[in-house]
C-alpha cells in the first residue's frame, strides 16, 4: 500500500541585481511556507515576474540575506536574469507598438 507523500513546503527567494553596484545578484528575501507565500504574493502585487524552479529556490534559501549568489549558482541565476531581460524587452516592444498605434489613430 502506497503512503501519500507529505505535502511539499513551498520555498521562495527574491533576487536583486544592480550592475552598477553589485558584482553578482543578491538574495534580498527568502523563506519557506507562509513566508514564501508572502514573498510570492508581494511579487505578484508588484508585477515582478516569477520563475518556478524548485531546485534553485532550495539552493537560494540557504544563502544569507543580502549575500551575493555564490559562483556555483551563477549559471542558474544567469538563466533567470536572461528570462527576465527577455520579458522586459517583449514588454517594451508591446508598449512601443501600443504607443505607435495610439498616435496614428489620433
Amino acid at each position: 500500500m502506497n503512503q501519500p507523500s507529505p505535502p511539499r513546503i513551498r520555498q521562495a527567494a527574491a533576487l536583486s541585481y544592480d550592475d552598477t553596484r553589485d558584482q553578482s545578484p543578491r538574495v534580498v528575501a527568502k523563506g519557506k511556507g507562509e513566508v514564501a507565500e508572502q514573498i510570492i504574493r508581494r511579487a505578484v502585487e508588484a508585477g515582478v515576474p516569477l520563475m518556478e524552479s524548485e531546485a534553485l529556490a532550495k539552493a537560494l534559501v540557504k544563502i544569507e540575506l543580502d549575500a551575493s549568489v555564490p559562483p556555483q549558482l551563477y549559471l542558474a541565476v544567469a538563466e533567470v536574469l536572461a528570462w527576465v531581460y527577455r520579458l522586459d524587452a517583449e514588454a517594451e516592444k508591446q508598449l512601443a507598438a501600443a504607443r505607435s498605434n495610439s498616435s496614428t489613430s489620433a
